[in-house]
């Protein structure tokens, strides 16, 4: 028998479009209530997707902030509570990519890429474990890494080892916070068709000498499923984690790659 569920109030940072976009709208589908954020330089695509959810008839709020910026996280976080209530279900998701080779990649691109893609989950991990700590009854707890956290692309060192570290930061939470009730756990997408993969597949022609596509053409041969995800392939196994049928899982990176990659 399926564990019994009930609406939860969510957040999802890096909600403007592509995986965050398709998390959110599926989220908000399942029943849930859910706040989006983003940069705010993308406050517009939010209001489009928190109109989007509220035309499923779930609540919702738009929360922009730099998830890099400590501050920041502790009042979106916060701003869930004060505008919907409390909050359930942390997605970790807002993640950038730089593609060039790593003897070219500067300490500044370093730090940046690793400002949000790692400082920013640790950040989001933290501040949201804090308010289910201080709620009382658990919560979940959910992280962006990639197949690259298992097995790095060539041009993508950088991005790969932020995956890597999402990976080791979701286990190490996992066993400090489970005696809150706190579940916490990671999906890893392989080859998504999202404007991040197509800047990726632009970066990686030039470096190959392909023309733009033949990048991501190539590395699809990889997939033995047959076809380049999309976001709601991603988000159908979000909204498990998500849900009551996960709670006695916790720690787990999983692949959603259509089979590129197995573990």
């Amino acid at each position: 028998m399926a564990a019994q569920d009930r609406s939860r109030v969510v957040l999802v940072t890096g909600a403007a479009r592509g995986i965050g976009k398709g998390i959110a709208l599926r989220l908000a589908a399942d029943g849930h209530d859910v706040a989006v954020n983003d940069v705010a330089a993308n406050a517009d695509q939010l209001q489009s997707v928190a109109a989007e959810i509220t035309a499923l008839g779930r609540r919702s709020a738009v929360l922009p902030a730099d998830v890099a910026d400590a501050g920041a996280v502790q009042d979106m976080v916060q701003g869930v509570a004060d505008e919907l209530g409390r909050l359930d279900v942390m997605v970790a998701n807002a993640g950038i990519a730089h593609v060039k080779p790593l003897l070219e990649v500067t300490p500044e691109e370093f730090d940046e890429l690793m400002s949000i893609n790692l400082r920013g989950v640790h950040l989001c991990y933290n501040a949201a474990a804090r308010k289910m700590i201080e709620q009382g009854d658990g919560g979940k707890i959910i992280g962006a890494s990639s197949i690259v956290g298992y097995r790095p692309f060539p041009l993508l060192a950088h991005y790969s080892a932020s995956k890597w570290a999402v990976r080791g930061l979701t286990q190490a939470a996992a066993m400090e916070w489970a005696q809150y009730g706190i579940t916490v756990n990671a999906y890893c997408p392989g080859i998504v068709g999202t404007a991040m993969w197509d800047h990726i597949d632009e970066k990686l022609a030039e470096h190959e000498g392909l023309r733009k596509g033949a990048a991501i053409d190539k590395y699809s041969e990889l997939i033995h499923l047959g076809r380049v995800s999309v976001p709601e392939d991603v988000a159908s196994f979000v909204s498990y984690l998500a849900s009551a049928d996960s709670d006695y899982m916790t720690g787990q990176s999983v692949m959603i790659d259509g089979g590129i990659q197995f573990s």
